[in-house]
């Protein structure tokens, strides 16, 4: 498994590279000046169309209303990636990763409208009561509005989207969220995760056998209540907090542009880490730009594209403006991010080889003195890491602690290092990943109250969003082979819901590592497209507010 988490990384590395990551920075802006500031017309326009005023759209094609298509696009947006995803931001790149996610929440909101309004203007509606839309339609027929001659390439570069976009469903859409609940339910309940994973492939398959009309209808409820509940509980975290919020802000924005020492459970960053994490967890989260939500937005029921496209910019506000500064909030204002350890020891353990090149402390729990209880005994184990520093550099070399029949013991994922490593720690870690580390968080407060919050939170938001992406992925496969392997797909995927909780991610890296592997390939074929086509969505978008300035467009 080391060899293809470190193929998969090597992917990512190139595919979601800091030229990628600027140039998909300078698209944003480019829309947003292009629009003239399209942020401010989804804020009021959006907003109104959402509350059903705006225009009367009842007399389009379509399934869907501006309100349903919304949250069935945010089921899938604001999912873990805006607790796990942005926990997993700070945790690895530190505070300044949060600028970044700013950034990119609203450079993201005029990517949103521009991709949206593509996919409403090349839509297929041939069963009006069922359209399909997405990035691989802009392709297949968009392209072709340029010259006839391309529509075969488009075909091709639609088919090369709808493999990316399953391959990114299946991994980020399905596994992330199945194994970020696993983990949480087992953190706190001693669940195997095994059991958490098949639970959630029966669920997630009700829904998604019923179709688009009912994940609306599933998710006009969900995504409401889980984004309320969510954000006032983390706001009380945070006014609870209020005297250190501002040394928070302050971390912010110096973390951004210069180094982040490590300390504690930190191991440390630089710009380069701050940007990165900031800026890939944020896209994940917000999917600006992806080319996800506008299969979603597809289905809404209106006669004018524009209309969906300034609802669509709603969602990287609601989802990386809002929900994800209060994630990335609550885990910097009560420390959880660089925690001191959860047992120390009085004389360091020794570092030995397993095999050349791979190394492990020789540690038994008897060794340590316990903080606190962070070091879980139960049957589901817990993980932990210690801090070394190898080739000058901080890192973490992660285990588990393990308690049966025999009694208790450290599993040791050994570490690869010409050299020996350096314990610079005095002590085992627990590790908190993901929605976990929220959780601690939440649990600073009242203890308990991340216990039961983020554990129905995470089940919630993690559902919403696999049923989203079960849909995306229906899409893709629509595409490529048809309505007719609609339904192996579904049974597949809820197999690789399941499959996600059987022990194969082992931290938080590698569960980063695979959530994000289609992410790059689909960011390679969408922002071309956007680049290419966005002027006939500037186009209709001008043209739009034009006719409703002039009264040609009739408000309700």
């Amino acid at each position: 498994m080391e060899a293809l988490f470190a193929v998969l990384d090597a992917i990512n590395g190139v595919l979601l590279s800091v030229p990628v990551l600027l140039a998909l920075l300078a698209i944003g802006l480019l829309f947003t000046i292009w629009s003239g500031f399209s942020q401010y017309r989804s804020l009021t326009h959006g907003v109104a169309l959402v509350a059903g005023h705006g225009i009367d759209t009842s007399h389009g094609p379509g399934a869907l209303t501006h309100f349903q298509a919304l949250t069935a696009a945010m089921s899938g947006t604001v999912g873990l990636g805006a607790i796990a995803g942005m926990a997993i931001a700070v945790d690895f790149g530190g505070p300044g990763a949060v600028f970044w996610m700013w950034v990119v929440g609203l450079v993201g909101m005029a990517l949103k409208t521009t991709e949206v309004t593509l996919s409403l203007l090349f839509r297929d509606t041939q069963d009006p009561e069922n359209p399909h839309g997405g990035a691989m339609y802009v392709a297949r027929d968009g392209l072709a509005t340029i010259s006839p001659k391309l529509k075969p390439f488009g075909r091709i570069v639609g088919g090369l989207f709808a493999v990316s976009l399953m391959l990114f469903a299946f991994t980020g859409g399905n596994m992330f969220q199945t194994w970020s609940v696993a983990d949480t339910t087992r953190e706190y309940f001693g669940v195997p995760t095994w059991i958490t994973g098949v639970i959630l492939a029966v669920c997630a398959g009700a829904v998604i056998l019923g179709g688009i009309k009912r994940i609306g209808n599933v998710t006009k409820t969900l995504v409401p209540f889980k984004c309320g509940v969510y954000v006032l509980c983390g706001l009380y975290v945070i006014i609870t907090h209020a005297d250190a919020l501002p040394e928070c802000f302050r971390m912010i924005f110096a973390g951004a542009f210069s180094k982040t020492d490590g300390v504690g459970a930190f191991t440390g960053g630089t710009l380069g880490t701050a940007f990165m994490w900031g800026m890939k967890r944020a896209l994940f989260s917000s999917e600006s730009g992806l080319g996800t939500a506008p299969i979603a937005h597809a289905a809404v029921k209106t006669p004018e594209p524009v209309t969906e496209g300034v609802v669509a910019g709603l969602e990287p506000f609601i989802d990386t403006i809002f929900v994800c500064t209060v994630t990335g909030l609550v885990v910097l204002i009560t420390g959880v991010w660089n925690r001191p350890p959860a047992a120390t020891w009085q004389e360091p353990p020794a570092l030995v080889q397993t095999a050349p090149g791979h190394w492990q402390p020789q540690l038994q729990p008897q060794q340590l003195e316990l903080r606190d209880n962070s070091l879980k005994t139960n049957t589901a184990g817990s993980p932990v890491f210690v801090v070394v520093e190898r080739g000058g550099e901080r890192t973490r070399l992660y285990g588990s602690y393990n308690t049966d029949s025999s009694g208790s013991r450290f599993d040791w994922q050994p570490l690869a290092s010409v050299e020996m490593p350096k314990l610079v720690e005095p002590g085992v870690f627990a590790d908190f990943r993901g929605s976990t580390l929220v959780a601690k968080g939440f649990d600073t407060v009242h203890d308990g109250l991340g216990r039961w919050l983020i554990t129905i939170a995470v089940w919630v938001f993690g559902l919403s969003c696999i049923i989203s992406y079960g849909y995306y992925g229906e899409q893709g496969v629509i595409y490529l082979f048809g309505e007719r392997a609609v339904t192996p797909f579904r049974w597949l995927w809820c197999v690789a819901a399941a499959a996600a909780c059987f022990g194969f991610i082992k931290t938080s890296g590698q569960l980063d590592t695979i959530s994000t592997i289609g992410m790059g390939f689909m960011y390679a074929i969408n922002l071309p497209l956007l680049l290419i086509l966005g002027s006939r969505a500037m186009r209709s978008y001008h043209s739009y507010f034009r006719r409703l300035k002039s009264g040609e467009i009739a408000l309700k």
